[in-house]
């Protein structure tokens, strides 16, 4: 029995690694890139299989070459590939991805007849084989594989759940293909693209640098440095690095498992602390497997004191064990959040990790970003202000030439939107260009004029540009003025300044640009504010911009400059926690205050969701309860995130929160359910043998029983829930308790059944056996539409006609058994109509003492004892 214990541990900690090793290929990137490792071993000799003497390019070349023997080599030019060149070269060297080990599905299925709980089956089986109960050892081993197809389709389902998600997070590249620029699958890439690398970007291959100012990337995950590397063209950048800074043109040269990285790495997965939903799986099966044993040991003494036969009493033990043990609970759990999941990302939400729906549904604080997800991220252009002797014409000509438009970003297309055909811009020549980063707030462009006049032009936020214009006190005043006015009507404004002939920078003027709030941004507040999820903005703009913006949305005004709860070392200051828990959105926000605003909110027990979109999101988002990775954020930040957005706005988040809670709720009625029939039996069995001295139900009878409940119950996944109004958490000891109270009350009903067939109506016992049977069988369903609802079991949502069916038919099947005496004794059918009635009794009882222990916690357990038991679950 202890081997059981500790095999359903095993099986338990097996599921939900193998769940998670699933997941973790939820998404290209982490399939491609591994996301979430923590540390490398590297190899000390380079494997000789992937240095082999192949000449196919690509399968060998060496980034040590110059970029010129390396453009011959791979038979490419700065033009980049044809499609038909793209499909020979795919053809020949495979996709970009790193190979998947693909597990024989007869070989996973037959893993379902090893372990311990497959032993004790097995077992059982053998001990009825040598006492020749033959129907019996029949009837076991139809369990044991009936048990291996249940868990062998269980995973099948997650996984093919978890494919369908990872197919729509494929990562994108930027490619020139047949001469113009298009967005590619990364997977499509071949030796001899030329692609395009940004700010955010996961480098998706081993590539050559070939053109651009500059690139800093962050290669720790595959050489463990902690600080980004810089990078020149010439130089060589490696699958699975991420783009800090910077922008540059770049030739890919190796591959899938023909990079450095495909060829060395042997990464070690994150070895994270246990999920909430983890730590409740276990604590559910760690309550029911002490009970089950210690009932198990109490009834195999008394038998034995009483001269059972020891063979009868073993078999009879080891097939209760296996029948009360929930070993399929945590694939069960895991598949309802797998299906949910599958269901979100039709709502343009996916999940990238199962555990963070459970967070989802008890998420009780959302910082959310103001552009793309309050606001609709499309920037129109104002009226220019222009300061000096510049005229709208300077101002937004040199605005555009310090953008980029292939990069496609919002901010320089809505620049360039003002641009007239009269000015000539495509005349002028860009000959380099330094992209923004977070770090300098500013573009950089040379230009060559039609007239061969060289300048430069840069755009930006206004301080910066004041700034670098040198401009005092006095003359920066005006603009610092117009930039508040434009504020307070809730513009952004960039400033715009242009070299003269001598160098020196001259200040042009102000674009201001506007990016309305969505449509259904304010009544999408409130509904999120009415499922007790409270909103706060997290801004990157000025107070005044973000408190006009807020306004608007219902949000509140109360909004604070980061700067004001930091410190020098942009740490948290003392007591400065309370004040961020009141206030109603965050502006002038920097990529790693956003980390300490979560943290901060974290340690007053809040579940905290973060969006993001940005490569230095990605710490924030990953310290988040729910890291969400917003529409069009870049690779990095998906690559960090739990949700990832398909579609922009913030209620695609409160749907995905919704549907969350919805998931939560099956996940419970099923704890509450398994909990509460372990008890029902056990109990009931134990107490019934040691009371009359004599089996209630037969060792076949519990067999049938198991196979009844546990088909219908996997429709689950799809049933119709209540949406609770307030975020939900695990309640470990509203779900013991609840569970203890109806198994109880089962156990009452159940002996009470058996007491008045023995002694008022004197029934034989192989007919009392038959009652029972029919009684476990239908009470036991009947139970779980008292545990899926919070309300009266009666009261909408009704059971989604897929789980009703299941149940309606497993229980016609029961009193058919019992009916027409099939594998047991026949009743008549009168006394089949009866216990129907009887049950159907009962289950008013268990409803009615439901609602009383849950509104005894509705009004003894507060929210912080929730928040406490919650963190300790």
């Amino acid at each position: 029995m202890c081997g059981a214990y500790r095999g359903y541990r095993l099986l338990i900690k097996k599921t939900i690694m193998t769940l998670n090793a699933v997941l973790v290929e939820a998404s290209a990137f982490r399939a491609l890139y591994f996301r979430g490792a923590k540390k490398m071993k590297h190899s000390n000799q380079q494997s000789d299989e992937s240095q082999s003497d192949d000449p196919d390019l690509g399968s060998k070349t060496d980034l040590s070459l110059s970029t010129e023997d390396l453009f011959k080599k791979l038979d490419a030019t700065q033009e980049g590939l044809n499609q038909s060149e793209v499909e020979k070269r795919l053809a020949r060297f495979g996709r970009n991805a790193l190979a998947e080990k693909k597990e024989s599905p007869i070989l996973k299925l037959l893993t379902y007849f090893w372990g311990p709980i497959p032993w004790m089956i097995e077992i059982a089986a053998m001990l009825s084989a040598l006492i020749s109960h033959w129907t019996d050892f029949t009837i076991i081993t139809i369990l044991l594989a009936f048990n291996a197809m249940v868990g062998f389709w269980q995973e099948r389902q997650a996984a093919s759940a978890v494919d369908a998600l990872k197919r729509q997070l494929a990562i994108k590249s930027r490619a020139k293909r047949d001469g113009k620029w298009i967005e590619v699958n990364s997977e499509t890439l071949v030796p001899g693209d030329i692609i395009r690398l940004r700010l955010g970007d996961i480098v998706p291959a081993d590539v050559k640098l070939l053109d651009g100012e500059y690139l800093s990337v962050d290669q720790s995950a595959l050489t463990g440095e902690s600080l980004p590397v810089d990078k020149k063209p010439g130089e060589s950048a490696y699958s699975g690095s991420v783009v800090k800074q910077g922008e540059m043109l770049a030739l890919v040269v190796g591959t899938g498992s023909n990079t450095f990285f495909g060829r060395t790495a042997k990464l070690v997965s994150d070895a994270s602390s246990p999920s909430h939903f983890q730590k409740a799986v276990l604590n559910i099966g760690n309550y029911l497997i002490k009970l089950s044993l210690g009932l198990v040991v109490v009834l195999v003494g008394v038998q034995l004191i009483r001269g059972s036969q020891v063979l009868k009493i073993l078999e009879f033990a080891l097939i209760l064990t296996v029948a009360s043990i929930p070993v399929a609970m945590p694939a069960v759990l895991s598949v309802t959040m797998a299906v949910g999941a599958v269901a979100l990302s039709g709502m343009k939400a996916i999940v990238s990790r199962l555990e963070s729906i459970e967070e989802m549904a008890g998420m009780d604080i959302l910082c959310s970003d103001k552009t793309g997800t309050l606001t609709q991220n499309r920037l129109k252009l104002g009226d220019p202000v222009v300061f000096g002797n510049a005229s709208v014409k300077d101002l937004i000509l040199a605005g555009s030439l310090a953008s980029k438009e292939e990069n496609r970003d919002p901010l320089d297309l809505a620049v360039m939107a003002g641009l007239k055909p009269e000015w000539g811009f495509e005349r002028y020549e860009q000959t380099r260009f330094v992209p923004f980063d977070p770090v300098k707030k500013r573009t950089e462009a040379e230009v060559s004029s039609p007239d061969g006049y060289g300048f430069k032009v840069t755009k930006g936020a206004p301080q910066v540009i004041l700034d670098l214009c040198h401009m005092n006190n006095g003359q920066a005043a005006p603009v610092d003025s117009r930039v508040e006015e434009f504020a307070r009507k809730g513009y952004r404004t960039i400033g715009v300044a242009r070299t003269d002939k001598n160098g020196g920078w001259n200040f042009l003027g102000l674009l201001p640009l506007f990016d309305p709030p969505r449509e259904d941004s304010a009544s999408t507040v409130k509904q999120a504010r009415e499922h007790g999820v409270s909103v706060k903005m997290v801004t990157g703009d000025n107070a005044a911009i973000a408190r006009e913006i807020s306004g608007q949305l219902g949000l509140g005004t109360k909004i604070t400059p980061a700067d004001k709860f930091f410190g020098k070392t942009d740490q948290i200051e003392h007591g400065a926690v309370k004040a961020i828990e009141s206030a109603d959105g965050f502006a002038q926000v920097f990529p790693e205050h956003k980390f300490e605003i979560v943290k901060a909110l974290q340690t007053n027990g809040h579940i905290v969701g973060m969006t993001g979109d940005g490569v230095n999101d990605a710490p924030a988002l990953k310290q988040a309860d729910v890291g969400i990775a917003v529409s069009g954020a870049t690779d990095a930040a998906r690559a960090a995130a739990d949700l990832v957005l398909t579609a922009p706005g913030l209620s695609t988040i409160v749907r995905a929160v919704e549907a969350a809670r919805r998931i939560f709720e099956r996940m419970n009625s099923y704890a509450i359910y398994r909990i509460t029939e372990t008890i029902r039996i056990m109990i009931f069995v134990v107490l019934a043998m040691i009371v009359f001295d004599f089996y209630p139900i037969t060792a076949l009878m519990i067999i049938l029983l198991a196979i009844l409940n546990d088909v219908p119950i996997m429709t689950i996944a799809y049933d119709n829930t209540w949406l609770d109004p307030k975020p939900v958490r695990w309640d470990m000891r509203r779900v013991l308790v609840t569970s203890t109270v109806l198994g109880t009350i089962g156990v009452i009903e159940t002996f009470g059944l058996l007491y008045a067939a023995r002694v008022f109506f004197h029934v034989d016992l192989a007919q009392i056996q038959s009652i029972i049977f029919l009684k476990l069988a239908i009470a036991g369903h009947l139970t779980l539409f008292v545990a899926r609802s919070k309300k009266p079991f009666y009261a909408k949502p009704y059971p989604a006609p897929i789980l009703l069916f299941a149940l309606v038919i497993t229980k016609a099947i029961a009193s058919m058994i019992v009916g027409f005496g099939w594998l047991v004794t026949a009743i008549p059918w009168t006394w089949v109509g009866y216990i129907w009635l009887y049950c159907l009794v009962w289950i008013f009882v268990e409803d009615w003492a439901k609602l009383k222990v849950y509104d005894y916690f509705e009004k003894h357990l507060d929210s912080n004892a929730l928040a406490a038991a919650y963190q300790t679950t």
